[in-house]
């Protein structure tokens, strides 16, 4: 089993990638709201920022992201990362997100 993570910068793709997941199978998830670090740095008054850089600083913190977390059998992970792919496009462009997978050597609760 393995743990697939997403952290989406582009929250208004939400709704889209829900139901692309869905249609890939993957119906169990859990969604949290997140924020950068960016974001709490521009709050920090002891932090030294230039005015310009505290700006855009300021305006990369204003859109929250989505943290999604899927436990999946080894089997769902590439499907899942397909999907999300699809509706996301290529991660490795700015602002769009990041993902990746982490080993699960113990899990319960799944009702299998």
């Amino acid at each position: 089993m393995q743990l697939l993570v997403l952290i989406l910068k582009k929250a208004d793709l939400m709704e889209k990638l829900i139901k692309e997941l869905a249609q890939a199978g993957i119906c169990g998830g859990t969604i949290l709201e997140g924020a950068g670090m960016a974001s709490e740095l521009v709050n920090m008054d002891d932090v030294p920022l230039f005015g310009m850089l505290r700006a855009l600083l300021a305006d990369e913190g204003k859109v929250p992201s989505k943290v999604m977390l899927f436990v999946l059998k080894d089997e769902q992970v590439i499907n899942t990362r397909s999907a999300i792919k699809a509706v996301i496009g290529d991660l490795n462009e700015p602002n769009t997100g990041i993902m990746f997978a982490i080993p699960i050597t113990y899990v319960e609760g799944l009702g299998e």
